[in-house]
């Protein structure tokens, strides 16, 4: 047998710790995008009390944050839904 055999076989018996690894990092990315948001939106509050008359752009500001949040989670559920899915 070649090592890239071996080496193929001793990742196969481990493919469904892949699997459960794989899920747990997408429920630790789905988390740590809540607590983003979470801290994006409460800050916002608190610059928005400071100064209610910077409400536009601390709302644009925020806007823009969360999204770029939230795409860094879905891209961290993609990678974990492919490592799902590729065999």
């Amino acid at each position: 047998m070649t090592s890239l055999t071996l080496l193929l076989e001793a990742v196969s018996n481990y493919a469904t710790i892949g699997y459960g690894l794989a899920g747990i990092g997408a429920g630790i990315a789905a988390v740590g995008a809540g607590i983003g948001i979470g801290n994006i939106g409460r800050n916002g509050m608190d610059a928005i009390a400071r100064q209610p008359e910077a409400t536009g752009d601390i709302r644009s500001n925020m806007i823009i944050a969360a999204a770029l949040v939230e795409a860094v989670a879905l891209f961290a559920n993609v990678v974990c839904l492919l490592v799902i899915l590729m065999k």
